[in-house]
């Protein structure tokens, strides 16, 4: 008989939560490398983009919606997302005033401000992306006027472009911030 199966039930439990708690130290979750750094993947219009995975909370399914009145039209309005009301923001119509379309896909990227957190929505969620420092320093100028501000740089990761988009820029930008007409 092996030693685990003597043991009382609350041994036994004893034993998993030290094994548990054992296989938890020592693996964290993130890339520990140097020169990697992380973020993830998602889609504006044609326009694709990766924020640091630190800069993203959590990302939904598209909630009910609450509209409210005298606000910009990319205010799209406020979600009850487990008892908290979260601003949700249609990033399409914000940045190039283009409507985003409602899919399976449609994602609503929770993120961190000021004050609280707003929803994003985007197109689709492409998922995390793993990018090295060279990737970064050779990621090209974006020429687009209404990106500029946003996105500091453009790379290649296989056959797509991805604009590296700063979600603590666009949620400091004045304009963001005034969603009252």
């Amino acid at each position: 008989m092996s030693a685990v199966a003597a043991l009382s039930p609350f041994e036994l439990l004893a034993y998993y939560e030290r094994l548990s708690l054992a296989h938890s130290a020592g693996t964290p979750e993130r890339v520990e490398a140097l020169g990697l750094w992380r973020g993830i993947g998602f889609r504006v219009g044609r326009h694709s983009f990766v924020s640091g995975i630190e800069e993203i909370n959590e990302l939904l399914a598209v909630p009910a919606l609450t509209h409210v009145p005298g606000t910009q039209a990319w205010l799209m309005g406020v979600a009850n997302v487990r008892g908290n009301l979260i601003p949700a923001i249609d990033l399409g119509r914000f940045l190039f005033n283009e409507r985003t379309p409602s899919s399976e896909r449609t994602r609503l990227l929770l993120v961190r401000q000021h004050g609280g957190t707003v929803g994003l929505l985007v197109d689709e969620v492409f998922g995390q992306r793993t990018i090295d420092d060279d990737q970064r320093e050779g990621s090209e100028e974006e020429t687009d006027p209404r990106l500029t501000r946003f996105v500091q740089g453009n790379l290649r990761l296989g056959e797509q472009r991805f604009g590296l988009f700063s979600m603590s820029r666009l949620v400091r930008a004045p304009d963001f911030r005034q969603a009252a007409l």
